[in-house]
């Protein structure tokens, strides 16, 4: 077709003990979303570095605008009119917005001796008006931006190379719905002038919104491309997975007579937590809900010993109990997912075998401090197994594994732990939708073995679908606790704006 920006045909490629592409395809033609889905691990993020230069395909053919082409790196994929937005911005935050669009090839004066500030400002200026987008001063610096706006100079950046083609990752996972919106009018008009857009996404109800096609891959192969108008939402998820979908059932019900193995009471630290009470029964998964800043992660860090408290006081099975770190924490049978798995989770550079050993190592060790290497193995590989962790070996590094695999990785760490209270902070944030199954079965049958969940999330359908019992929180307080069958978004919301006296 005359229209066509990108045609890429029987793409490979291999790394070291994996096939991450075969026999791929994907085309995208001049002023059209076209989305390209599929679980971690599918191959979609691999399939992109291929096309924008990172990686070198092992096999196949990619054609820009009909003429057969060679990308041997990113600087000449931007030479062709392909640039890619991250999930995570690439800016430089104590630079200005003209700085960091035109960084590398900033305009000079005085034989080249001096950046011209004076006429970098300018092109700014002309670069967003001439896509059309929300006026911004170009001396603000980056930190100053909320992160709608650093994406709108990551965009404006990618089209300074007049791309042709901009692929976005992941563009809304940080955005609220109001910047959501704003940023699909600025598709809209990308979309207007000429621009084709490959958009990454988890969210699939997004797709309908802003998609013309969709693109679905599964395992490092190519499933089917669809027109968006054409297909359902569940039908590109039985694509995505290839299998039954777990649905946890809304039958699910709690005995009011189990014993409170977790109380809270008056847990106060500052202005960020005021008066923070409620109990977790055992077999209980209690959503922690709010907007952001409410104080929810906050609650987890204090009650894991993470954060100093001002004052309050824990109980863990009737007795009271001090937490002043995350090792007298665990002691007391508490494990903590951290929201930011990579930083506070795992150890990136480590297998999966010792990041499940890592907080339970006394089990593999005897008095003379020996490792039992055998039994580590042993456990890693029944952890692996059981959680259905992606990956080669247990000797794989986690760095290597999709996000929600690593979030597995995390879960197997603290159950071979047998920790009685777990507290997930936004368990399912960044994994797709076959893996946000697997840990909502996973949860459940946890809480049905006896183990005592406090769940925090982000996405109010998860909370709903997920929980007993439902805290919510507004500015540092617990503003209600909604029985499940009383639960509703609407009155989720209502308490999470419900301001402090």
């Amino acid at each position: 077709m005359s229209d066509m920006l990108v045609s890429m045909t029987g793409i490979d490629k291999a790394f070291p003990g994996v096939r991450a592409l075969i026999d791929c395809q994907f085309d995208l033609r001049a002023g059209e979303v076209h989305a390209l889905v599929g679980e971690n691990g599918a191959g979609k993020s691999t399939l992109m570095k291929v096309l924008t230069g990172v990686y070198q395909k092992d096999a196949g053919h990619i054609r820009v605008k009909g003429q057969e082409v060679h990308i041997a790196n990113t600087k000449a994929a931007q030479d062709m009119g392909i640039s890619i937005i991250h999930q995570e911005l690439n800016l430089a935050a104590d630079l200005t917005i003209a700085q960091n669009i035109y960084i590398g090839r900033e305009p000079r004066k005085y034989f080249n001796l001096l950046l011209d500030e004076r006429e970098i400002n300018e092109q700014t200026q002309q670069l967003f008006s001439r896509l059309n987008l929300p006026p911004m001063n170009p001396r603000t610096l980056i930190s100053e931006l909320t992160v709608a706006k650093q994406q709108m100079v990551e965009i404006a950046k990618a089209l300074s190379f007049n791309a042709e083609v901009l692929i976005m990752d992941e563009p809304t996972a940080a955005l609220s719905d109001a910047e959501i919106n704003d940023l699909f009018q600025i598709i809209q008009q990308l979309r207007t002038n000429g621009v084709g857009i490959v958009y990454i996404s988890h969210r699939m109800n997004e797709l309908k919104q802003i998609t013309d096609r969709i693109t679905v891959m599964r395992d490092g192969g190519y499933i089917d491309t669809v027109d968006t108008a054409a297909v359902t939402i569940e039908q590109i998820i039985s694509m995505m997975v290839g299998r039954e979908i777990y649905q946890s059932s809304k039958a699910l019900k709690l005995d009011e007579d189990l014993p409170n193995v977790l109380e809270v009471r008056n847990l106060n630290r500052g202005r960020v937590l005021k008066d923070i009470s409620f109990d977790l029964k055992k077999g209980e998964i209690l959503g922690l809900a709010g907007l952001v800043g409410a104080g929810r992660t906050e609650v987890a860090r204090a009650i894991f010993g993470a954060d100093p408290i001002d004052s309050g006081q824990l109980s863990v099975a009737g007795k009271s109990i001090s937490i002043n770190s995350p090792y007298q924490a665990v002691k007391q049978g508490i494990g903590y997912l951290s929201e930011d798995r990579k930083h506070y989770g795992c150890m990136v550079e480590m297998d999966v075998k010792m990041n499940i050993a890592m907080a339970s190592f006394h089990k593999f060790t005897n008095w003379f401090g020996w490792v039992n290497e055998k039994k580590m193995i042993q456990v890693s590989n029944d952890v692996v197994k059981a959680l259905k962790v992606k990956t080669p070996t247990i000797h794989q590094e986690v760095k290597y594994l999709s996000g929600g695999n690593q979030q597995k990785v995390v879960i197997g760490k603290w159950l071979t732990k047998d920790c009685e209270i777990l507290i997930f902070d936004e368990p399912t944030r960044g994994i797709d939708i076959g893996a946000k199954s697997e840990i909502y079965k996973l949860l459940n049958e946890l809480a049905e073995q006896g183990k005592s969940i406090i769940m925090i999330s982000s996405e109010l359908p998860e909370i709903l679908r997920m929980s007993h019992r439902i805290a919510v929180m507004c500015e540092g307080r617990i503003t209600g606790i909604l029985h499940r069958d009383e639960a509703t978004q609407e009155a989720i919301m209502s308490l999470a704006t419900q301001r402090s006296a």
